[in-house]
């Protein structure tokens, strides 16, 4: 069999049968361009189909949302629920809340989510879901009865043995306790295993919370440190200024780092001094405010709404806010700058064409399915003790959560050398990484 044609038919296949869903496109097309090291080593697998079924999901969920609004109008959204691959354990991946989620979407984050959680060595696998809801500007009795309605249509389909969503964009600890408590009302049961990042008092993990931030800085701390170099004293820029990024921003400066500028989607925000932590959560965690107030409270810092936050001089960046946010030319802006590193703490932010700079310059490059897998890593070990009827300290957590990016590191490295020869092309080392874990199962568990 001719390697190249078959993951071009593959290829095709999904263009086809997908039309006009060009995020998945994006997405199957990264994970294949990168597979034929791995085919023709395992000529087995594409003999017995494994790329034609990974590239379809188990099971695809669209439904209604109808819910009342606080003036009395009834509102109605649509939600989804992609259930990729349940080769190595049940279903696993985040909910999204965000005017812009539409199947495509949802697919194309299932599709990464299955390598991704492979890479984590956790007996889980890859799903994802979500609302063209958007959170933003409701006040909480619109997003209880949101979540409320949300979960009466997709509860039918959860279980901890069978798929366990978490948050992620728009869906945060508030969306998390309404969706589980509507769960527990239908089902008259407390499967606390059902749901992840839920608060601490009521089966939640610690370090849930910080997990997708810290985990790409430690990402990128492990790929610094095969060129003996490190955070310390290293300016950062960081996208983004929610979740992920807050706490990308935390451990860059616990680490001597200085995150000299973030963004949200009205601009970006500089302080040469680095970003006030406290300010920042303040802003978004509590206020929920635009990241321009920032400017307002400390006017040493400076707020642009024009260009990007790229074009920060940085050594490092760390872009975590959402899909193809780094184009080509603040890819091309990042490298005249001197950049050494970049680790993607959102999902596919790089385009293609950003990617490719970033390796032909020579700069260390984490994709998301392993720069980000801290977020998933962690809420395996919230399964973990919610099976165990089990709390662990914020200190064991962190260490367990430390122990797994390194090893997700690693695996790509090591993969990437005996694949390609380049222990640096992390793309290449992070898909065929994933993919064998995935393939194997597959093909032990017969044509299913």
């Amino acid at each position: 069999m001719n390697v190249s044609s078959h993951i071009e038919a593959v290829y095709e296949e999904v263009r086809r049968r997908n039309p006009g869903e060009a995020e998945f496109h994006q997405a199957a097309a990264e994970v294949l361009d990168s597979l034929a090291p791995a085919l023709e080593r395992h000529p087995e697998y594409a003999e017995t189909g494994i790329l034609e079924r990974l590239v379809e999901p188990e099971r695809q969920l669209i439904f209604r949302v109808p819910w009342v609004d606080d003036q009395g109008k009834v509102r109605v959204n649509r939600g989804f629920r992609v259930e990729f691959s349940s080769a190595l354990g049940p279903y696993k991946g985040g909910l999204r809340f965000h005017p812009s989620v539409n199947l495509g979407i949802v697919k194309f984050l299932g599709f990464e989510q299955i390598f991704k959680n492979a890479l984590t060595g956790m007996a889980i696998g890859g799903g994802k879901g979500g609302s063209d809801f958007d959170p933003k500007g409701r006040s909480d009795g619109e997003v209880m009865r949101f979540c409320q309605s949300f979960m009466t249509e997709l509860y039918r389909h959860l279980g901890e043995h069978t798929d366990v969503p978490a948050g992620d964009i728009g869906v945060g600890g508030r969306e998390i306790g309404y969706l589980f408590g509507q769960y527990k009302r239908i089902t008259n049961r407390y499967e606390s295993g059902v749901l992840t990042g839920k608060a601490v008092g009521w089966g939640g993990s610690h370090v849930r919370t910080e997990a997708t931030g810290y985990g790409a800085v430690y990402f990128a701390q492990e790929m610094l440190a095969t060129r003996g170099e490190g955070f310390d004293g290293r300016r950062v820029v960081v996208s983004g200024s929610g979740n992920v990024a807050v706490y990308a921003v935390e451990k860059v400066h616990a680490l001597g780092g200085r995150v000299v500028a973030c963004s949200d989607s009205s601009g970006y925000l500089v302080d040469e001094d680095g970003i006030d932590l406290e300010l920042l959560k303040d802003l978004k965690e509590v206020r929920r405010a635009r990241i321009s107030d920032y400017a307002e409270a400390k006017p040493a810092a400076r707020f642009s709404d024009r260009g990007t936050v790229y074009d920060v001089p940085c050594d490092i960046a760390l872009p975590c806010a959402t899909q193809n946010e780094v184009r080509r030319e603040d890819a091309v802006a990042l490298v005249k700058n001197g950049v050494r590193a970049v680790a993607e703490g959102a999902n596919m932010p790089c385009t293609p064409e950003a990617v490719e700079l970033f390796r032909e310059a020579g700069v260390l490059f984490g994709p998301g399915k392993a720069a980000n897998a801290g977020g998933v890593a962690t809420s395996g070990l919230e399964m973990q003790q919610n099976a165990a009827r089990d709390s662990w300290t914020f200190e064991q957590t962190e260490a367990r959560l430390s122990a797994v990016m390194r090893d997700v590191h690693t695996d790509c490295r090591a993969t990437a050398e005996a694949y390609g020869g380049n222990a640096d092309d992390y793309v290449l080392g992070a898909n065929v990484a994933g993919f064998l874990r995935v393939a194997e199962a597959m093909a032990a568990q017969g044509v299913i």
